[in-house]
């Protein structure tokens, strides 16, 4: 893993990744390569193609796929139309973009499924219900070579895959291009040239930069309380979130984890932590200064993004957390902001970012099918084709054709991802419309070159901030590998329980102490931690110990 660290750092630092071809098994005609990179000069048979086993007639399948709300109709991906026809099957697909959570409940428990189900399970949901999801493993080995090359070239995904028990229910997908951390902080450089300060390196000069962006009209409208100082989402956990000022105290977390860290070998949890304290006490202060915007703690995702791309050139959040700037601003204010490194508590502590190298790249449970598909051979086969080697660029990126126009193929053996088709969409944005993108099943390898788009590249640039603290850590010893971690059915309903009763604990007094200034943090602060303790987090740091030690010896 230190390995494809290292290279991956190397990788990011340009604007060339690379990847190789194959299709739905490999392409008729095409020399095949074994997974090592030889031409092994023998031609693909039209039974590795053809989903139906060479019948010649198309097979009808059902699928699902949880899609992201930007995400286009699929029957309008011309690349989706070209891997269903050379496989052989027509595919009815029902798409969900809204509230599956509350929608899979009432399906799975109905057990009438469709054949496939793409990113819409998890692993909780195949010991809660068991019997209903197909174990994938033996299917794989006899029709899923793609896949196969993705277990053998990065193990790491078989192990998540993969159950204690040792089946398979869900594909994960694999990209390993994307950068090390998912959330960049950015500031507008140009309130700060108008308030005539300097980029913030501390909290204390974080807070007096915000006072100073709130007071002196920073973006120079003639109106001097439209600023918003600083806005965040997702509360304490995900990558846009506050999360980035417990960095600032030297722990080394990531984004999306319960609050769960490693420490010296040990599972942990920030909720509980000292540090954690800290941080709820300088965002105290700086709410009740009206420095955080106030529906900082109930907005959704789009009112956040929205908020952010100000007026026409008058920019309204000054101090943020995003993706990249482009797609964080848009493209008419994005030129105002730059990335800044990680803020520190003080100027002694150590300098740690979030570490998302794992959240970023490797995906868990992508595609799982029915214990009822009448099909299960042609289904595996069109599952295969997602992972083929120029299928999985289209997957993330959206199709290499006259019409989808997302991808080029340069005729060279190299690839380029497009500009938006559509002018008023900015590169990020027009990916999460044509494709599958984060959500799909697919495997990136290394082999053909492609240029990433330029938000891509922008990304790079703009995290390179962070490079110097993520290269530092060591993923073995230093992040929690809660992706690749397995438990009983008793140890996954006990921290599945356990973690609701946290939630709603740590939800409401984190969103309270910042709220109101006249709460006393530290008074609270002992009774806080006792009553998180006791709605289950004691037993689920034991779980989770007990599975860390279990991953760890398997590693290694």
């Amino acid at each position: 893993m230190k390995n494809r660290k290292r290279i991956l750092a190397l990788l990011l630092s340009c604007a060339m990744i690379t990847l190789s071809f194959i299709g739905c098994g490999n392409k008729k005609g095409d020399a095949s390569e074994s997974s090592n990179g030889e031409n092994t000069g023998s031609e693909s048979s039209s039974e590795a193609v053809d989903a139906s086993g060479g019948s010649g007639e198309k097979v009808k399948l059902t699928a699902l796929f949880v899609k992201h709300s930007l995400t286009k109709d699929l029957n309008e991906m011309q690349w989706l139309a070209d891997l269903e026809e050379e496989c052989n099957v027509e595919v009815e697909w029902q798409q969900i973009s809204a509230d599956w959570d509350q929608k899979k409940s009432a399906m799975f428990a109905s057990g009438e499924i469709p054949d496939l189900l793409f990113g819409a399970t998890a692993d909780s949901d195949y010991v809660q219900y068991n019997g209903l999801f197909e174990d994938l493993k033996p299917l794989i080995d006899e029709y899923a070579p793609n896949v196969k090359d993705m277990f053998n070239e990065v193990p790491a995904t078989e192990v998540m895959a993969t159950t204690l028990e040792g089946k398979i229910f869900g594909i994960p997908s694999y990209k390993g291009v994307w950068p090390m951390t998912v959330g960049t902080t950015f500031i507008n450089k140009e309130w700060l040239d108008a308030v005539n300060m300097d980029v913030p390196t501390t909290w204390d000069e974080l807070e007096a930069v915000l006072r100073a962006f709130r007071e002196q009209d920073a973006n120079g409208n003639g109106d001097p309380n439209d600023e918003i100082p600083m806005d965040f989402n997702g509360g304490f956990e995900g990558g846009f979130s506050a999360m980035h000022l417990l960095s600032g105290t030297g722990m080394q977390i990531s984004a999306d984890q319960d609050g769960y860290f490693l420490q010296d070998g040990k599972v942990q949890n920030y909720y509980i932590d000292e540090r954690f304290k800290r941080v709820m006490k300088f965002v105290q202060r700086l709410w009740s200064q009206g420095l955080i915007n106030e529906e900082a703690v109930t907005q959704d995702y789009s009112k956040y993004q929205s908020l952010a791309r100000g007026e026409g050139s008058t920019g309204k959040v000054g101090f943020t957390w995003g993706w990249e700037s482009g797609d964080r601003f848009g493209n008419e204010l994005q030129g105002q902001y730059i990335s800044v490194p990680p803020i520190k508590e003080t100027a002694d502590t150590d300098a740690c970012y979030a570490y998302d190298f794992y959240g970023q790249n490797y995906v868990a449970n992508r595609v799982a099918m029915s214990a009822k598909c009448q099909n299960k051979e042609a289904a595996m086969r069109f599952v295969n084709g997602f992972y083929d080697k120029e299928v999985s660029m289209q997957v993330l990126f959206g199709g290499m054709n006259d019409v989808d126009q997302c991808i080029k193929d340069n005729g060279d053996g190299t690839y380029e991802v497009l500009p938006p088709a559509d002018p008023d969409l900015d590169p990020g944005t027009w990916k999460w419309t044509s494709s599958f993108a984060d959500n799909g099943a697919f495997y990136i390898r290394d082999g053909l070159a492609l240029a990433l788009g330029t938000d891509m590249q922008r990304v790079t640039e703009e995290k390179s901030a962070y490079d110097s603290c993520l290269t530092a850590v060591d993923p073995e010893k230093d992040v929690f590998p809660k992706l690749f971690m397995k438990h009983s059915q008793e140890d996954t309903n006990a921290l599945a329980m356990n973690q609701a009763n946290i939630d709603n604990i740590v939800d409401q007094t984190w969103a309270a102490w910042m709220t109101d200034s006249s709460r006393d943090i530290d008074a609270e602060w002992d009774a806080y931690v006792e009553s998180v303790k006791s709605a289950g987090l004691t037993q689920n740091l034991e779980i989770y110990q007990k599975a860390y030690d279990v991953y760890q010896n398997s590693v290694n």
